[in-house]
């Protein structure tokens, strides 16, 4: 067993950005990893350091030298190898060539099957780690990427990096490992806090390096996250019921854009109150990766969260100048507001006709448009009255107005947001700003619904129209594409309409569509409905999948074409907890069903004449008018426990029929009539679910 060290290579440059830093932190273990292994050198654990001026691998227990290896590698019978003269055939020579010895090598040797086969033996020398992890430093800095990212060069080398390299650490216990990337060379120290600790302080060993840098003002990104962390819960603890906001992607760039994190509170002027907070956060976390402070009932206070990398003795001036920097972003934020309060909302409405929403389908003020006519007939099918259907157009035709004003040019985010503010400023009603404010909602898995119904049927509006458009124009998402993100907003939808079980979708479908065609799109209007109803009915299964519910039973009530969302996994379920509650039950009359499906004709249609049946044929006769009867009730009370359990009573008189009754009778009024009986089975499930979905995977 060879000797083992700890590894430690570090890359010291200019300051980095957040992003690429974060994506350099996540290829770099994989990087060491990799080419350690490619090399022979038997590690352990590899971990990242990152700070904004360095990217570092440190790996446990890496072999001081390579193992020895010997191999054994059996190639082509010796028959094939060589000739009738003993000579090494182009098979045999092929062989050697790629074991790297030479043919006149090659061993004869009895294998296990007992034929003569030729072997190569080949024999691997251990090999040390310092010439080996010299190389790899150089090409895993070579190796790393930096999407989105243009690489830089420095100096008169072609060789390239985020940012200038300024040092590199590598050291294989106390030995340093020669490293040479773009002109600068390895050695045994790294690089202080530029104000704290500036120059550089020598590294012992791998095992000292995180404490080396912690003497050196320079925290782990770990660390630093816990002490920003730390110093926000302080504030908060300071004013109680308070919230400090720190949106992920802000929280993880702040904790990358510093090295030893002061915590500090700084304010803005109390007129910027009046301005809607989400502008007002948005600038200040967008511009400044500063954290508004929100007190005990929710609202924006005066005071913000600074995040320093400065001295800590010169923390006032920090806040001062952040203060200073902090003004002229929110007045620009003020102005833009105060500005687009100035114009009626219908002007904004009508500037909507130079937006182009996507240059197939034609402009945004085309697609408010159509989504007027469409949000009214979601209000409608939704049941709201009159008020509400009006509301729901007005919500609609309001709905992107923002768009075109200065505050959402400035802050793209809060389109939607600001339309809210602009249309209850203008004195809508209560309903119609609420829906203009949340008709983007569901943005994401798991995102919260519009909250009223009113805002529901703007936003199924919205996405609807946008789904059945690309299909119309055939650039429908594709696995490795989805640039209108229709996947989300077909899930989107199918989660507002479960929460409106009475909105029918097909119909929704087919108006969407009507207004394309009303507009001037070409298409062809029933074979595009059919595959946007195909797209919902995937989305459908992929849900009802996820919400634990068996794949067949899903199949089975998927092949009877339901798409509405409610209603389809409502059906799902019931299928699948009946199956449950009597699983021989239904695995038997799936087997039925499959059969009698497979005998029957539709052609012979499902008049059944009764004085030719038996007992038997009678018996099941009776059950299927009974079993109509309560499945057309109980679809239509949209009890689909019932519609199973009204299923389930066909299997003993099936059972009975298959055993006393020969359907191929000889004689063809009597077969074709006990056929006409198999018709008329088969279509008391076709309303509920394919049962022989049931059986086919068994």
């Amino acid at each position: 067993m060879a000797q083992t060290k700890d590894f430690l290579l570090e890359i010291g440059c200019e300051e980095m950005p957040s992003a690429p830093l974060i994506n350099a932190s996540k290829q770099l273990p994989k990087l060491v990893e990799r080419a350690l292994d490619a090399a022979g050198l038997s590690h352990g654990a590899v971990r990242v350091v990152s700070s904004p001026r360095r990217l570092a691998a440190l790996v446990a227990d890496v072999a001081c030298e390579t193992e020895a290896v010997h191999e054994s590698l059996r190639g082509p019978k010796c028959q094939i190898a060589f000739d009738a003269d003993g000579n090494p055939t182009k098979a045999a020579q092929g062989f050697a060539r790629k074991c790297g010895v030479d043919a006149a090598e090659l061993e004869r040797r009895v294998a296990e099957d007992g034929n003569e086969y030729v072997f190569a033996e080949k024999n691997i020398l251990s090999a040390p780690a310092l010439p080996i992890l010299s190389a790899l430093g150089h090409d895993v800095i070579a190796a790393i990427e930096w999407p989105n990212y243009r690489s830089q060069r420095w100096g008169s080398e072609h060789e390239t990096f985020v940012r200038p390299i300024r040092w590199i650490c590598a050291l294989l216990g106390e030995e340093v490992v020669p490293v040479s990337y773009a002109d600068v060379t390895s050695g045994n120290t790294t690089r202080g806090h530029r104000v704290l600790a500036p120059g550089e302080h020598a590294v012992a060993d791998p095992a000292s390096y995180e404490e080396v840098l912690e003497d050196a003002f320079v925290l782990t990104a770990e660390r630093r996250e816990q002490a920003i962390r730390e110093g926000i819960a302080a504030i908060e603890a300071e004013r109680p019921g308070s919230r400090v906001d720190t949106p992920k992607r802000v929280f993880d760039e702040v904790v990358n854009l510093c090295e030893w994190p002061t915590v500090l509170v700084g304010t803005f002027d109390e007129e910027f109150l009046e301005v809607p907070q989400e502008i007002i956060c948005e600038s200040m976390l967008s511009n400044q990766r500063y954290f508004p402070i929100f007190d005990a009932e929710g609202k924006l206070t005066r005071e913000f969260v600074i995040v320093s990398n400065a001295d800590p003795k010169v923390s006032a001036t920090v806040v001062a100048g952040n203060e200073r920097v902090v003004r002229p972003r929110l007045d620009d934020a003020k102005f833009f507001f105060d500005e687009d309060l100035k114009h009626p909302m219908e002007d904004f409405v009508e500037r909507l006709g130079i937006v182009t929403f996507q240059e197939k389908l034609g402009t945004t003020l085309q697609k408010v448009h159509r989504m007027e006519k469409l949000a009214g007939k979601v209000a409608e099918a939704a049941g709201a009255g009159e008020q509400g259907v009006a509301d729901a157009v007005r919500a609609a035709h309001l709905s992107k107005a923002d768009l075109v004003s200065q505050a959402v040019v400035e802050f793209t985010n809060q389109q939607g947001v600001m339309g809210g503010y602009y249309a209850e400023a203008a004195g809508e009603n209560a309903d119609v700003a609420l829906a203009v404010r949340e008709h983007y909602r569901p943005r994401f898995a798991g995102d919260e619904l519009p909250s009223g119904l009113c805002g529901k049927c703007v936003a199924v509006a919205d996405k609807l129209d946008t789904a059945c458009g690309l299909f119309a124009i055939d650039e429908p998402p594709t696995g490795s594409s989805d640039p209108y993100a229709v996947r989300r907003s077909v899930i989107g939808i199918i989660a507002m309409l479960r929460e409106m079980p009475s909105v029918e979708l097909r119909p929704l479908i087919d108006a969407s569509l009507d207004a394309y065609l009303e507009q001037g799109l070409e298409f062809d209007r029933d074979a595009v409905a059919e595959k946007v109803a195909q797209f919902f009915a995937g989305r459908l299964k992929s849900i009802a999948k996820d919400e634990g519910i068996r794949l067949d039973s899903i199949e089975a009530v998927s092949a009877v074409g339901v798409i509405d969302p409610a209603e389809f996994i409502a059906r799902a379920r019931a299928l699948d907890t009946a199956r449950a509650e009597q699983p021989g039950l239904f695995d038997d009359l799936a087997g039925a069903f499959t059969r009698a499906h497979n005998l029957a004709d539709p052609a012979l249609g499902s008049d059944v004449d009764e004085s030719m049946l038996g007992e038997a044929e009678a018996a099941l006769l009776r059950a299927c008018e009974d079993g109509e009867e309560k499945v057309s009730r109980a679809l239509a009370e949209k009890d689909f426990d019932a519609a199973c359990g009204a299923l389930a009573a066909l299997k003993e008189p099936i059972d009975r029929f298959f055993d006393d009754v020969l359907v191929m009778d000889e004689h063809d009024d009597v077969r074709e009539n006990r056929l006409r009986l198999l018709n008329r089975f088969a279509g008391v499930f076709a309303g509920v679910a394919d049962v022989s979905a049931l059986s086919r995977k068994k």
